[in-house]
């Protein structure tokens, strides 16, 4: 953790110039800031990872929601499952996975994902979805059997889930963390005043009744949620879904920049500096987080096995060495 004096800073003076829109958000195509430079994915583990998920025929959020981690990670061997198809019921204004109706229902997906996160060796697997809303349960059980089978084969894995909110339906859930995954993520995205554009279809209360009831049924696991900033929200409204997290019992909290993934989307209002995302870290353990991970290119996976690693009284043998 970088530690600062939270009073160097004055956000109200940070640079503005051509990274801030002065709230008429950015044009689809200018200059990003030279902090959000990533390099371009390469080598042989990233390779061998695409290679495999395309065998499997698996998707990962990785590619569906062009992460700019992907080349860190994937070369790592690490990399974020997509579980229940590539197609969302759901129209949120910052995401890139498609979204309309459904394909059938893979039954069969928990037991590829699981065999490829045994091929690959890994000690920390995340395990995601796209949003299933016609679906009873809203695919909870797929959750629960990926998270079993993949225990059974990799025994020594730690597994982290980052869910929807099964729209509030609290037995779908308890499916899930029957599973005994070691982190529970899901995540805020922005501030309240923010969500009818940003997560039209979602409800900001009930995501952290979603948290809440996750450590209520199983207060050994790690509960985790994740915000994106440059939507146009306040400082202070920033602050306020920290509170609100850690209220309703959120252990580990990650921040980064939204970046727009096509022109048909959210448009950004500003870019953070890299001191504010500092400032924020701070900011996140004053409010009562064990865990901050802010900067621009921090996602909600984004360097997981050390999270677990450092927090879980119950992540398998040979994980906690990842912590050094």
């Amino acid at each position: 953790m970088t530690v600062i004096n939270l009073h160097e800073i004055d956000v109200a003076e940070a640079p503005q110039s051509e990274w801030d829109s002065n709230g008429e958000g950015l044009p689809f195509r200018h200059r990003r800031p030279p902090w959000l430079r990533v390099r371009a994915p390469w080598g042989a583990n990233y390779t061998d990872l695409r290679g495999l998920m395309r065998r499997e025929e698996l998707h990962t959020v990785c590619e569906e929601a062009n992460c700019p981690n992907i080349g860190e990670c994937w070369g790592h061997g690490t990399a974020t499952f997509l579980l229940l198809g590539e197609v969302c019921t759901r129209s949120c204004g910052f995401c890139n996975i498609k979204t309309g109706r459904p394909e059938v229902l893979d039954l069969m997906e928990p037991e590829r994902v699981a065999q490829s996160i045994k091929r690959m060796d890994i000690n920390h697997a995340v395990i995601t979805s796209v949003n299933r809303d016609e679906l009873p349960d809203g695919g909870a059980f797929i959750f629960a059997r990926t998270i079993r089978r993949s225990k059974e084969l990799a025994p020594e894995v730690s597994v982290e889930v980052l869910i929807p909110d099964f729209l509030g339906d609290r037995d779908a859930l308890q499916k899930v963390m029957d599973a005994k995954p070691e982190i529970l993520n899901h995540n805020v995205e922005t501030v309240p005043r923010l969500y009818r554009e940003v997560r039209p279809q979602a409800v900001y209360e009930r995501s952290l009744r979603i948290i809440q009831w996750a450590k209520e049924m199983d207060p050994t696991a790690l509960t985790k949620s994740g915000m994106m900033v440059g939507l146009g929200e306040e400082w202070d409204e920033i602050l306020a879904v920290m509170d609100d997290l850690v209220d309703h019992g959120c252990d580990i909290l990650t921040i980064g920049q939204y970046l727009r993934p096509t022109e048909n989307h959210l448009p950004i209002m500003r870019y953070y500096t890299p001191e504010e995302f500092e400032k924020l870290e701070e900011a996140g353990y004053a409010a009562g987080f064990r865990w901050v991970e802010s900067g621009p290119l921090v996602r909600s996976s984004y360097r997981a096995e050390r999270q677990v690693a450092a927090l879980s009284g119950r992540a398998p043998e040979g994980v906690a060495g990842l912590a050094e």
